[in-house]
């Protein structure tokens, strides 16, 4: 198992707003958009340092997306800003209809995703906006890992014309992607190569998949596992090249098991190689308020849920469960 060490932690959100600046001043056509969130979601810079190119629209996010999809119209790449529930379940309409459906430049970014939102509670952890969010024709949909990959696929997703969903989260994680990184909007990052099962992670549960990675090579199983940053487009030559050798997966994810990652990986499979498939996800259910290592544990999303389900599916590929 390739060790991961790292010297810092910080949070995904922080990411964003670092990108966001970098994008800014890269392309003058960048601006900002934010419903009174502008702490949270760190645009603090990107204002300081562009002014004249912030809207504040307020607590009216249906109204933000309007005015985002307006200013494509003139050429401007928005970036819209708040919590991913009110990025998503509360706007919905308006991004199908005045984004999605006429293929708007903008670009929708989202913090607070997932249980790791904590004590804010189920109405503001919303566990549906992959699923969402990827049925919408000709919406790109990424989901970065850490710090340095979230500063990157912000300003990669500047360069990318379409409408792109941008998720990433509030709680400080360990920093462990390279600072210099090329994010490349659907291409897959292996972790690390294995032989014997495949484990596909997305966001905050890339860090989980690691470490169960390394209690598994203790065990003597080789895990292969894989960052699909990238949920829509998939990388599907990744997906199916793992597959075909390792010969069972275990898809990890901060999201509803119905809709999200694995679901994407699943379709894929039954089409071309079905084999034996763990899913570790949210299992239909609202979260609850807690720190986030407390809904992480409770709703089976750490590295221990991610060994276990390792440890059924390989047993599925034996056939020793009928």
């Amino acid at each position: 198992m390739k060790k991961y060490t790292y010297k810092e932690s910080k949070d995904t959100r922080s990411g964003f707003g670092a990108g966001l600046v970098e994008a800014g001043r890269r392309n003058k056509d960048v601006v900002a958009l934010c419903a009174d969130l502008v702490g949270s979601l760190k645009m603090g810079d990107f204002i300081k340092e562009f002014p004249e190119r912030f809207v504040q629209v307020g607590i009216a996010e249906a109204n933000m997306m309007g005015i985002a999809a307006g200013m494509t119209i003139g050429g401007k790449i928005p970036f819209t800003g708040t919590f991913a529930n009110f990025s998503t379940g509360r706007v919905y309409d308006q991004i199908r209809q005045s984004i999605a459906y006429s293929d708007k430049n903008v670009k929708i970014c989202a913090s607070h995703a997932g249980l790791t939102l904590g004590e804010d509670g189920a109405t503001h952890q919303i566990l549906e906006d992959i699923g969402m969010m990827k049925m919408l024709p000709g919406m790109t949909v990424i989901n970065p890992c850490d710090y340095n990959q979230t500063k990157a696929a912000t300003i990669a997703i500047a360069e990318h014309h379409g409408p792109v969903y941008l998720r990433f989260g509030r709680p400080v994680l360990p920093v462990f992607t390279p600072a210099d990184q090329e994010f490349v909007i659907g291409k897959a990052w292996m972790v690390n190569e294995g032989t014997d099962v495949s484990i596909f992670a997305t966001g905050h549960l890339v860090w989980e998949a690691i470490k169960a990675g390394e209690k598994l090579a203790a065990m003597g199983i080789s895990a292969e596992i894989i960052n699909l940053h990238t949920i829509k487009p998939l990388d599907e030559e990744a997906v199916l090249k793992s597959v075909a050798k390792t010969g069972c997966v275990v898809s990890a994810e901060e999201h509803n098991r119905l809709g999200g990652l694995g679901d994407s990986i699943a379709q894929l499979l039954v089409k071309n190689t079905p084999v034996p498939m763990e899913y570790v996800a949210v299992n239909d259910s609202f979260g609850e308020s807690g720190t986030p290592a407390q809904l992480m544990k409770k709703y089976g999303l750490d590295d221990a849920h991610i060994l276990n389900a390792v440890q059924k599916v390989m047993a599925r590929k034996a056939g020793k469960v009928s």
